[in-house]
Order: structure tokens, then sequence, then C-alpha cells
């Protein structure tokens, strides 16, 4: 199998996980957009995706785990979230702020801090090109 292959199937994998709109808080949703896709042509087996997630106001992402060897990095890009990923400590990031996620992370709180205005994000992933699915909810 092609490191194409692995890519399709593994964005296939993502779309269908993270696909939006999911339901939040209050019936607000939150939407999940692949932005891009690709092989790491000089890292053998590893992709990198970027998804954008737009935030309704008040709305949140239920608590997850991400994928075993995704290293993630976020970058808030309008409003302000506010994130828990493991044992860390709940911080407020603004437009302009990003943070990262270590590979295998529980995601406990990601949310729009506004009730009022719409929030969005970049999330980057770096992982094992065939390694999904990219979220799971914790049960």
């Amino acid at each position: 199998m092609n490191i194409r292959t692995i890519i399709a199937a593994t964005c296939a994998a993502f779309a269908f996980s993270m696909a939006g709109p999911v339901r939040a808080h209050g019936g607000e949703a939150q939407i999940v957009t692949k932005k891009f896709e690709a092989a790491i042509p000089n890292i053998s087996g590893k992709a990198l995706l970027a998804v954008e997630v737009d935030y309704a106001p008040g709305a949140a992402s239920p608590p997850h785990t991400h994928a075993k060897s995704a290293f993630i990095y976020a970058y808030v890009i309008s409003g302000a979230i506010e994130s828990k990923v493991n044992d860390g400590e709940t911080r407020i990031y603004r437009a302009g702020e990003g943070w990262s996620e270590p590979p295998g992370a529980t995601h406990s709180i990601s949310r729009n801090v506004s009730k009022t205005d719409p929030a969005k994000l970049l999330a980057v992933f770096v992982l094992d090109a065939n390694d999904n699915p990219l979220t799971t909810p914790v049960k």
C-alpha cells in the first residue's frame, strides 16, 4: 500500500470521526473542516493534517483522546478557547496564541469561552499515516 492510499484512508477516517457539525452544549455546534493533508516526504510513514474548528457561541467539544501517534499544535485564529490537556492546567487561549498536545493526549476541555461570539482554531496533526481514529470520545 503506497503512502497516498494510507493518507487517503487516514483522512477518510478523520473526516468520518470529526466531520461536523458536532452537537455541543445547548444545541450549539462546532464544525470541523479539513484544510490540508499530505504525507511528510522526508519522514517515512508520517503525515500532516490540518483542520479548522469553528465553535458557535458557547459551543464545546466533548471530552476526547487523540491518536496514539498524533502530536498536535493548536492555534487560535479568532475568539478565545478554553482548553485542558491531560493533567495540565485549564487555560484560556486568545487569537494569536497556541499550544501543543503530546501523542495520545486526553483533551477534557475544549470550548468557546464566549456565549455571544464565535471562535475558531487551527489544529495541525503530525502522526503515523495509518493511525486512526484521530479522536475517540472519552466514556
